[in-house]
């Protein structure tokens, strides 16, 4: 598996590989995200109770903030397999002017195989990846291009005109999870007092402790489904000091151990 891309204006492309059928509940998505379905099945609910099923060829879309539980369904002695992509509000904005943006609309949207040109979209991107003779410009256009495949198809991309607490404590976070983070300094990233911002986020629900265990276990989660990197070095990675630590948390949180993302054998 190929380790994650990153272009400009925060365009990230994740090449996901699943051996084993798995739910992964309350899982937070930060950024508009796209999943293009490539073998296998996602099913997907959000909090509200609504449910969608992708199958091959089609494409998800996840509004910005969104909290949904996943399931990934490989099929019979094959992996499930995806590609994904988040566009940063920015990027989102380049091709769906914020003025026009359905504010009110904020729910998963799947577009299925026959309505865009899913043959030719994902490897175009691929390609448009793993060519290194590439200028960048034109990565970045080319990974633009599945938004304006949409708005072509008359499809509107919910854009938020204000920035969560919680997506700006992920945003501190996530820049390196390796760091032993503390409230006080999140805080102080953020401009707030410590009271302030432990306030804040219990109005929203939230608690600084669980959201920093569910950052590092989502990145960890991540870097097993798109990289090649070993168990042990995704632990330390994803800020846990130990891989048995990680390990026991991941299969406390998802049901099963790390090692069965990438192998249908439970040892």
């Amino acid at each position: 598996m190929a380790d994650v891309e990153r272009s400009a204006n925060e365009i990230n492309f994740y090449p996901i590989v699943q051996a084993t059928n798995a739910v992964f509940p309350d899982l937070y998505l930060r950024q508009t995200f796209l999943f293009f379905i490539e073998q296998g099945a996602k099913r997907v609910l959000d909090t509200a109770g609504n449910e969608w099923l992708a199958e091959e060829g089609d494409m998800l879309i996840f509004p910005p903030d969104s909290f949904v539980t996943m399931e990934n369904r490989p099929v019979m002695e094959k992996n499930y397999r995806a590609t994904g992509i988040s566009y940063s509000a920015e990027a989102v904005a380049s091709i769906f002017p914020l003025s026009n943006a359905l504010q009110s609309v904020m729910d998963v949207q799947i577009i299925r195989s026959e309505e865009y040109e899913s043959s030719t979209l994902v490897p175009l991107l691929k390609n448009s990846i793993s060519n290194e003779q590439l200028p960048e410009s034109i990565r970045h256009h080319r990974l633009l291009e599945p938004l304006i495949w949409l708005k072509q198809l008359g499809i509107q991309l919910p854009q938020k005109t204000q920035v969560s607490l919680l997506s700006r404590v992920r945003e501190v976070i996530d820049s390196d999870l390796s760091q032993s983070w503390q409230a006080a300094e999140v805080a102080s990233r953020l401009a707030m007092s410590e009271s302030t911002f432990r306030r804040r986020m219990v109005k929203e629900g939230q608690s600084f402790s669980k959201v920093l265990l569910n950052s590092r276990l989502e990145c960890g989660l991540n870097l097993l489904q798109t990289t090649s990197r070993s168990i042990s070095e995704i632990a330390y990675e994803s800020g846990f000091k130990t891989p048995s630590h990680f390990s026991d948390v991941f299969k406390k949180r998802f049901g099963i151990p790390p090692k069965n993302i990438r192998s249908a054998e439970d040892d």
